[in-house]
């Protein structure tokens, strides 16, 4: 044990689990028979009985992690994008700054590969195939998941199949039985100007209705200072033209009909505008291109159940962007205008025929339409049908699930050549298995073939589409073994360790080339990854009141271009692609206050595909701390949060001559009801 102790304070990642307790009430010895002695009858004291679930993660055929709205504020973040950080095998593309661009990708097949889902409706950008996560707030956020691969869950749309990996984010819902409200009051201010005013108001009517509503507004100047190598020479200066102003506001409605029927409704609104500073450039700091973006949305949920039998859950969504791109260069004024809409429908019918045996069938329809004032646009439309039949078999001991997913695509443009019509069926299948009944170990394996469509832009963008272009496929390979142990007596409560290692080969990979006059996007990459996810949990408690709660991930990722043996690209890691990535946290929970340390870690990467010295990004290590207190004044609840990120002040890079700010920090005080 000593040892497992030791283990334990070294390691760094983990889920807290789920406490289920029991109550026992007025529990009568011989039911109410009286005391043969006495000739009274006896009431035994409550009892409560305790244990922990094992955590979805550990049960999961496939690589998948979930924080909690308890896990999140352990963490001490409070961005989307900050907290993603820490799932391991995801990768944040991230451009720097309080309103720098941030999009995630899985175990280094980019970011088109990933599919965000939010509120179980799928969220799409036909144009980039890029979905920028800064567009989310942490703040009504109840719970965040990410699944690598297969899923467990085949009561969704055909739409969550369709990706190499998937970010689902699930926002906060009144709880509360007795119809009052609930508000939650924010507000954050930090380094660089930065102004951060929330506000969530939740409220069950009655037993059948409820609504949540949720607003913030950001401004930050974010013109941080930095210090950069470019070459042999020492950039120190200031970043200019980074400044945003951004309004966010969520309206949602749950109502419960008779005969097991609900519904859930959504309003969302997003609009920014923002300065993008570029990347930093020794001779010519000035920067002047201009970002805005409105993205509007309505979605709702339909679902009705039979018993436990039969079920079925129903979805649409009207989705809106606008964005304009708007640069006053020495080389001229450019002023571009996107606007694309989406009409999204689907309907997902579960069953469960015997027992341990479900089975589903869903089928999705989308419609994109994507306008640009630019010369010679195509005005694309594209029509998307996507049909997923699967079935999932679960006992105590073993968990299987297989899925198949067919997908049509067709297009059409106002001038010029569409693209061809795309058709393929996509398999998966997964399993878990306990070897030992009473211990709590499992073995998991999964496979999924899975591809993604090239986007608007790889297509149809001035100059550079290609219409010829194939879609990158996929094929995911994954074996893991998961370990938990509750220990409830001990100081060490609660370990979770995960252990998984994949081979990935991507195909017909879609990448900007030169050609003899421009740019041109073609299918010309093969990359072949093999790596290794390491995840740790712990919960330790010193005394009854103090406690200390340690998480940690570990990724080795060796993603190589395999597509041509005689290139001298042969062989060399792809590009922003770190071999290494970790990230560790502990908490410490006392009466006074809680302490948080963040650490995120990653080795060197390189920005060619040919990974010569001139390319490459230096490693960096990013550590944080976040000290918080919640506490009552006059029936009032408050809590207080301190953080310092950025200890260090090293101003790396995620993407290069994007420095990140340095030592910077925020402050958040809440007041909730």
């Amino acid at each position: 044990m000593g040892k497992l102790n030791d283990f334990v304070r070294k390691c760094v990642l983990g889920i807290s689990g789920i406490i289920i307790s029991v109550h026992i009430n007025y529990i009568y010895a011989q039911d109410t028979q009286q005391d043969s002695i006495t000739g009274k009858v006896h009431q035994i004291p409550d009892v409560t009985v305790s244990a922990r679930k094992t955590p979805p993660a550990i049960k999961a055929t496939s690589p998948f992690q979930v924080m909690n709205k308890t896990d999140l504020e352990r963490l001490g973040t409070y961005d989307v994008s900050e907290a993603v950080k820490h799932f391991s095998g995801v990768n944040v593309k991230d451009y720097g700054g309080i309103g720098g661009l941030k999009a995630i990708s899985v175990r280094s097949m980019g970011a088109q590969h990933t599919g965000v889902i939010y509120d179980g409706v799928s969220v799409s950008d036909c144009q980039s195939g890029q979905i920028d996560i800064s567009r989310y707030s942490l703040t009504n956020v109840s719970e965040l998941s990410m699944t690598i691969g297969q899923t467990d869950n085949i009561y969704q749309s055909a739409k969550a199949f369709a990706s190499a990996g998937v970010l689902n984010i699930q926002t906060s819902k009144p709880e509360r039985e007795n119809n009052l409200p609930s508000l939650d009051a924010n507000i954050k201010a930090g380094s660089f100007g930065m102004v951060n005013p929330s506000l969530l108001y939740m409220q069950n009517f009655n037993q059948r209705i409820g609504i949540s509503l949720y607003g913030d507004y950001m401004r930050a100047d974010g013109n941080y200072p930095f210090k950069m190598w470019n070459g042999s020479t020492l950039i120190d200066s200031k970043r200019n033209n980074s400044d945003i102003r951004s309004w966010r506001g969520e309206a949602n409605m749950y109502v419960s009909l008779r005969n097991e029927q609900n519904i859930q409704l959504k309003a969302y609104l997003y609009d920014s505008k923002r300065g993008l500073p570029g990347s930093v450039i020794y001779d010519n700091p000035y920067a002047a291109e201009r970002l805005y973006d409105k993205n509007y949305f309505a979605q709702g949920r339909y679902e009705k159940l039979w018993g436990e039998k039969l079920k079925l859950q129903t979805l649409g969504k009207f989705n809106y962007t606008w964005t304009r791109d708007y640069n006053n260069q020495a080389a001229g004024i450019t002023n571009d205008k996107y606007k694309q809409t989406e009409t999204y429908l689907s309907a997902t019918v579960l069953a469960n025929p015997c027992r341990n045996l479900s089975i589903s069938f869903a089928q999705d329809f989308a419609y994109n339409y994507l306008y640009t004032n630019l010369k010679n646009a195509k005005f694309p439309k594209r029509y998307t049908s996507l049909s997923a039949i699967a079935a999932k078999y679960e006992t105590s001991i073993i968990t299987a699930s297989a899925s198949l997913l067919n997908t049509f695509i067709t297009e059409k443009v106002k001038t010029g050549k569409a693209s061809d019509d795309r058709k393929r069926l996509s398999p998966a299948i997964s399993i878990s298995w306990k070897p030992i009944a009473n211990q709590g170990i499992r073995i998991r394996a999964s496979y999924k073939d899975i591809f993604r469509t090239p986007t608007f832009n790889d297509l149809y963008y001035t100059l550079i589409g290609n219409t010829n272009l194939k879609p990158e496929t996929t094929r995911q390979t994954n074996l893991g073994i998961t370990w938990n142990k509750s220990m409830p007596e001990n100081s060490v409560r609660f370990i979770s360790i995960s252990t998984d290692a994949y081979y990935n080969i991507v195909n017909n990979k879609i990448v900007a080339i030169p050609t003899m006059f421009v740019w041109k996007m073609m299918n010309v990459g093969k990359v072949e990854t093999i790596g290794t996810d390491v995840n740790v949990s712990a919960e330790c408690s010193i005394t009854d009141k103090i406690n200390i709660y340690i998480s940690g991930s570990y990724n080795f990722t060796q993603a190589e271009d395999i597509t041509d043996e005689t290139s001298k690209t042969w062989r060399n890691q792809i590009v922003y692609t770190p071999k290494h990535y970790g990230s560790g946290n502990l908490t410490l929970e006392t009466p006074w206050i809680n302490i948080a340390y963040n650490m995120i870690a990653s080795s060197e990467r390189y920005t060619f595909a040919q990974n010569l010295p001139s390319y490459r990004i230096e490693p960096y290590t990013d550590h944080s701390i976040s000290l918080y207190r919640k506490f009552n004044w006059k029936k009032h609840n408050f809590k207080i949060q301190l953080d310092a990120l950025n200890l260090g002040g090293n101003n790396y890079a995620i993407i290069r001559f994007y420095p990140m700010p340095g030592r910077n920090y925020k402050i958040s005080i809440n007041y909730y009801l």
